[in-house]
């Protein structure tokens, strides 16, 4: 693990970055998620690195690069969403609200358990996608502006990167019991639905605007493109996210995709 400050420069990428505006469109409604989550994620793991005691001292150092990490994932896609709200999609900040007052409220009101297990899933969900955008998305990605293609694949190899640091953190406060398995599977699946439903919203808000201007011919297409999308991404992170549920699991053991060793080498 590392920390790596890649230069980005949005000032020229589409919103319609790859040649099916739908796939553009749904990692633009993705791009909403680390705006808000990292910052979350950071604090989170803040309270955990204070809790953690001196036999925890590589945890802590991992969590000092973690939360480095992060605030870059950050910068990098608030950067990316602006872009966006200029070029006629500034109604996404209505919908960014609610779910940024979710984090300030699981801060207010959760437990320590519930904050770290919530990080814990979108970190499986994160590394699942990463590998999901290396291994499955080739037709998609051909033809598409690199800058945006880089951002995603910064992001996301970084996630599969720094993989098992919010398990281990939950283990090391939480241990692996039955009650600690039980609890971190329901926040997986509570995080899932949570990022998902969010996620569904912008993207239906994001499409619905793109619609506007179309016949009733080309909409039918692009709902017809959104749906064959959405089964071919759902197929490809179900059978990963799958793994999650076992009581074995063990992000740290997993193997990371070709190309994204190559990938994080190119920004240092």
């Amino acid at each position: 693990m590392k920390v790596r400050q890649p230069g980005f420069d949005f000032a020229s990428i589409r919103p319609h970055w790859a040649p099916v505006r739908e796939f553009a469109q749904s990692y633009n409604a993705f791009s909403t998620v680390p705006a808000h989550i990292e910052p979350y994620l950071v604090k989170v793991m803040m309270r955990v690195k204070d809790e953690l005691g001196e036999e925890h001292q590589a945890l802590r150092e991992n969590i000092e690069i973690f939360n480095k990490q992060e605030v870059q994932h950050c910068k990098q896609h608030v950067a990316f969403n602006k872009m966006l709200y200029k070029l006629g999609y500034a109604g996404m900040q209505d919908l960014e609200k609610p779910y940024r007052d979710d984090y300030a409220s699981f801060l207010a009101n959760r437990s320590l358990r519930f904050n770290v297990a919530y990080c814990e899933g979108f970190e499986a969900m994160g590394s699942a996608a990463g590998q999901v955008f290396f291994e499955e998305l080739e037709d998609y990605l051909e033809g598409a502006d690199q800058e945006a293609v880089d951002l995603w694949k910064w992001h996301l190899a970084e996630e599969f990167e720094h993989r098992e640091v919010c398990f281990q953190a939950y283990k090391a406060l939480f241990g692996s019991g039955p009650f600690a398995y039980f609890y971190r599977v329901w926040a997986f699946i509570f995080a899932v639905k949570h990022i998902g439903t969010h996620t569904a919203r912008v993207a239906a808000y994001l499409n619905g605007v793109d619609r506007e201007s179309m016949t009733p011919e080309e909409r039918e297409r692009s709902i017809e493109r959104q749906k064959t999308l959405k089964a071919k991404i759902s197929k490809a992170s179900r059978k990963r996210l799958l793994k999650v549920l076992s009581p074995f699991y063990n992000p740290g053991k997993m193997i990371p995709s070709p190309g994204m060793a190559a990938l994080l080498a190119r920004f240092g």
